[in-house]
């Protein structure tokens, strides 16, 4: 609504209250000191200031309100993704932990087993050349496993 219709309505208001309080004085002799139309039209217009001022008041008191419950809301809020993120962090930092303990430990295990397999291999390949050289040595004449072959 604009000013100068809320500055109006309490006029015309005023005024309708008026003339049916004049055309009700002409038709009764009663002698009664009715408020004149200047006096009907100040009160109606210090009827309006008062709702006014009373709006206004609840509308600041309603922004104040709101104003409040939104700032706590942003709060919680913010609580809310600070300590998600915090734990997101540390389960992530604790994942990352044990998975690089358990890669520690499968090379730890895999470089043992290569090493024993590397050392079975070493281990059959001389007694492979031992027994080679025993069974060359059998047949060459003048040597140790020669002599015992023959006994």
């Amino acid at each position: 609504m604009t000013k100068s219709f809320v500055r109006t309505v309490p006029v015309v208001v005023a005024l309708a209250l008026a003339s049916i309080g004049v055309s009700a004085v002409a038709q009764t002799a009663a002698t009664t000191t009715e408020p004149t139309t200047t006096e009907k039209v100040k009160e109606a217009g210090k009827d309006a200031v008062n709702a006014t001022e009373r709006g206004a008041e609840k509308a600041w008191d309603a922004t104040k309100d709101t104003t409040k419950k939104a700032v706590n809301a942003t709060e919680r809020g913010t609580k809310k993704a600070v300590n998600a993120t915090e734990n997101g962090a540390k389960k992530a930092w604790n994942a990352t932990k044990r998975t690089t303990k358990k890669a520690t430990n499968a090379t730890k295990n895999a470089a043992v087993k290569t090493g024993d397999a590397v050392e079975n291999a070493g281990h059959k390949t001389a007694d492979g050349m031992r027994s080679t050289g025993k069974a060359i040595g059998e047949k060459i004449p003048g040597t140790a496993e020669n002599e015992a072959a023959k006994k």
